[in-house]
């Protein structure tokens, strides 16, 4: 018999919507509460099919969502020896499967286990074999005999996919074991825009895939990456994202491997090379790699000098005229010890930008990493121009990280200066400087240090109609400063009995959605086709949708959170930040961005308002978050709310709106009055302003 999945006692409560001081109370009052099959004495383990039970008999749990259970059944099936992520590639070649050749799983089902366990495998492979070649199977190792709860899992699998379709299943899987490292979507995203839809794209530290996903679907992709497991999950990502009826092969080629020390392809030769390569790995191969022939230039990449190393490889796997970009640590830009090659990229003119990034576009996420834009030298061609973009991104973000805003500042001045054209200088954020200029002693590339400070936008005239909305602001705050609910102390124990936002759930006074990685999105246009996408930002700073669905009819647009009149959309990163959709707002009508929740209280039960203060307020976020700070994690159906008739609820409610409005033109005036001093501030101190 193959060992019951067990569970910690954290799980037990992420089950059951409860803390995990709830279930050593049940442990200590229950006697028939499930023993230890496992574990420490400090960190017992139970068997989830008996917490099951156990939890549907007290009326603590409905049922375990499928997506749990196929998590169980895989953690049942790992090698506590082995690679943690192994099950997961079986899994993944088994929705292939259900994704390109539904009807022969049909076919099997019904068979009993003893011929199920070699003729699905030997299904699985063909189909492998057939979109993926001998390369793909040899990535994946799959197994040739299924056992009980690999047959198990796989019925769940398909249950999953009727649900929610191959591609999103496997998704869902990988949500729990993502390495926290991987790029980011909007970041490939970023990526691939640059280089302008590439025929063929290489990623030589591709990780789980992020930057070959958002090639074109006709790309011909090629990665590498050292974990074979994580290899192979990318591949099976990279497969599943096709169309069902695509052509086979799939033009997918991913290898395992260190691909400094073993490249995969010498020969290799694409139109772009998009990569995040590993950062101070300082034992990178200096010694056995100082006469390879990727270094271009006859100039082996310095020992402390890692990052160079990557980007000559990535350069030397570019066709000529082609697009090598890489996400690199700000200090490559100004360490002493690269400063020869910098110097040598300016001069063969293959370096064309560099450009600073705000800190939160990729991992790791504390710190603002450079991207580097580069050009293969072709020799048969004309000279190239010897000039470097050097752009800082950071000088448009607002408060909030804003990935749209990110985006056209970054595209809109690469794409001018890369088409030729004249790059208007753009204080404190762009301009182009003649590669001769920056060859010194130091050849410091850092963007920032090469851009003069900006200027109050608008001048003087700029200033005076900001102070002029700054004092409506103020004056708008004052009455409703009046507004503002009048309050008394309340006597020790009259504090309403509580319950939990999963509890109200599974009572069905609302229905709890999550937005998970979120729609594919793009920079919001005035498009009246566009359905605009709420992100985690706007809903933190109270403005406008600021992105909208990648394209009408696009892959995961039907899958899309559309709030409406009436729904409560909450923050997945804590922060206090909820707020109620009402008839006409931006938000109604628009689809949830990454990392939200939406919650759509029955009215007649639960008040939306009243459940949206709840949320905002201290004691409800601490209850549910995972720490006391507010980046962290919201655990939303542990969220404590009071138990208190409707009407009770309403005349709260009606208190935390008109407190909610009161806070939202706080910011407003925090930020213009901010914006206004530091005007002030730098026209006067850089003598674009005199005193009048």
């Amino acid at each position: 018999m193959p060992p019951s999945p067990e569970v910690t006692a954290v799980e037990i409560a992420r089950l059951a919507g409860v803390g995990r001081a709830a279930v050593s109370n049940w442990r200590k009052r229950h006697a028939d509460f499930p023993q230890p099959v496992g574990g420490s004495e400090a960190s017992p383990t139970f068997a989830l099919p008996q917490v099951e039970d156990w939890l549907r008999r007290q009326g603590k749990i409905a049922e375990l969502p499928l997506v749990e259970r196929c998590r169980q059944q895989l953690d049942a099936l790992r090698d506590p020896a082995g690679n943690p992520g192994a099950p997961l590639l079986p899994a993944g070649a088994f929705l292939l499967l259900l994704h390109r050749a539904p009807r022969r799983w049909a076919a099997l089902a019904g068979e009993p286990d003893t011929r199920l366990a070699l003729a699905l495998p030997r299904a699985v492979a063909e189909v492998v074999g057939e979109l993926l070649g001998d390369a793909g199977l040899g990535l994946l190792e799959l197994p040739t005999l299924y056992g009980s709860t690999q047959l198990e899992l796989c019925r769940m699998l398909a249950r999953l996919t009727a649900e929610q379709g191959a591609a999103a299943a496997y998704e869902a899987l990988l949500t729990t074991s993502r390495q926290s490292g991987q790029l980011p979507p909007e970041a490939a995203a970023l990526l691939l825009a640059l280089a302008g839809g590439p025929a063929s794209i290489l990623d030589p530290s591709c990780g789980l895939g992020a930057v070959l996903r958002a090639a074109p679907a006709d790309a011909v992709r090629h990665g590498q990456e050292r974990d074979p497991v994580t290899a192979g999950a990318a591949l099976l990502r990279l497969a599943l994202q096709a169309a069902p009826d695509a052509p086979v092969p799939l033009p997918l080629h991913l290898a395992t491997g260190d691909a400094l020390r073993a490249d995969a392809d010498p020969a290799l030769l694409v139109d772009a090379v998009l990569c995040r390569p590993p950062y101070n790995e300082r034992d990178w191969g200096y010694e056995e790699l100082r006469y390879d022939a990727r270094w271009l230039f006859d100039r082996t990449p310095p020992r402390a000098e890692p990052e160079l190393a990557w980007l000559l490889h990535c350069l030397a796997h570019t066709r000529p005229g082609g697009l090598t970009a890489l996400l690199l640590p700000p200090t490559v830009a100004s360490r002493r010890s690269g400063r020869r090659l910098r110097a040598e990229l300016l001069r063969t003119g293959a370096l064309r930008a560099v450009l600073a990034l705000p800190a939160g576009a990729a991992p790791p996420y504390g710190v603002p990493l450079h991207l580097w834009l580069l050009r293969r030298p072709d020799p048969r061609g004309a000279a190239p121009t010897r000039r470097l973009l050097l752009l800082d991104a950071t000088a448009t973000q607002p408060e909030q990280f804003d990935w749209p805003i990110l985006h056209r500042t970054v595209l809109d001045g690469w794409q001018a200066f890369d088409a030729g054209g004249e790059v208007v200088e753009r204080l404190g954020v762009h301009r182009v400087l003649d590669s001769i200029e920056l060859l010194d002693d130091d050849t410091d590339l850092a963007p920032a240090r090469h851009l003069p400070p900006p200027t109050p936008a608008g001048g003087a005239s700029a200033l005076a109609d900001q102070r002029g909305r700054l004092g409506e602001l103020l004056s708008m705050l004052a009455e409703l400063d009046q507004r503002l609910p009048v309050v008394a102390e309340t006597g020790a124990g009259q504090g309403a009995p509580m319950t939990t936002i999963g509890e109200l759930a599974r009572a069905g006074a609302l229905e709890l959605f999550s937005s998970g990685a979120g729609p594919a999105v793009r920079p919001w246009a005035e498009d009246l086709s566009a359905t605009p996408v709420l992100t985690e930002q706007d809903l933190a700073a109270g403005r406008r949708p600021s992105a909208a669905l990648a394209e009408a009819g696009a892959p995961g647009e039907g899958a899309a959170l559309l709030a409406r009149p009436g729904d409560v959309l909450a923050a997945a990163l804590g922060g206090a930040s909820a707020l109620v959709v009402r008839p006409g707002d931006p938000a109604d009508g628009a689809a949830l961005g990454a990392r939200l929740h939406l919650l759509r209280p029955d009215p007649a039960l639960l008040d939306p308002e009243f459940l949206a203060g709840r949320l905002r307020s201290t004691a409800g976020a601490r209850s549910a978050s995972s720490h006391a700070s507010t980046t962290s994690r919201l655990d939303v159906r542990r969220v404590q709310v009071p138990r208190l008739p409707i009407g009770s609820q309403r005349e709260l409610g009606e208190a935390f709106g008109r407190i909610a409005a009161f806070a939202a033109g706080l910011r407003q005036a925090e930020e213009l009055g901010r914006q206004l001093a530091q005007g002030l501030t730098d026209g006067l101190a850089d003598g674009g302003l005199s005193l009048g």
